[in-house]
């Protein structure tokens, strides 16, 4: 079961409840058009872009991308330099994307719930790995970083 607790698994979930609402529950709701189809796109591809930035830096510096495990270095360069969670912004963007592109008004909401699961199961854990692991190299890093943007 603990494969299933990783980000993708709870990014797919929300954006399925964001189908089902856009599917079965408009409500007469539509922010439909070209804008908004150029703006889903943007978020789409930007957020998987900056996942991918963040794997390279992951790979490159060869520690692991696995939310629960306890990396072996602490990577700081690149996409880490400007977020201190690059994958989880790029998941935010996913979501918001496909909740336009799925014209699923009402599912805006869930953006803001996504962020909080995701600090709640996942960055508050992780950065007190880092906190124990690496100590004053991530209090520097925490005090200089910010943790979404």
């Amino acid at each position: 079961m603990r494969w299933m607790d990783v980000p993708p698994v709870w990014l797919i979930a929300f954006a399925a409840l964001a189908w089902l609402q856009a599917r079965y529950l408009k409500l007469g709701l539509s922010l439909e058009g070209g804008l908004t189809d150029l703006l889903s796109g943007v978020l789409i591809g930007g957020g998987i872009l900056m996942a991918v930035l963040a794997v390279v830096e992951f790979r490159r510096h060869k520690t692991t991308v696995i939310p629960h495990e306890t990396p072996s270095s602490m990577v700081q360069s690149g996409i880490y330099k400007r977020s201190r969670n690059p994958i989880y912004v790029g998941d935010v963007l996913i979501l918001a994307g496909l909740i336009l592109r799925f014209d699923a008004v009402l599912s805006l909401v869930l953006v803001p719930v996504f962020v909080w699961v995701l600090e709640r199961r996942f960055i508050l854990p992780e950065e007190d790995r880092l906190r124990r692991t690496f100590r004053a190299d991530f209090a520097r890093y925490e005090r200089k970083t910010r943790r979404w943007i």
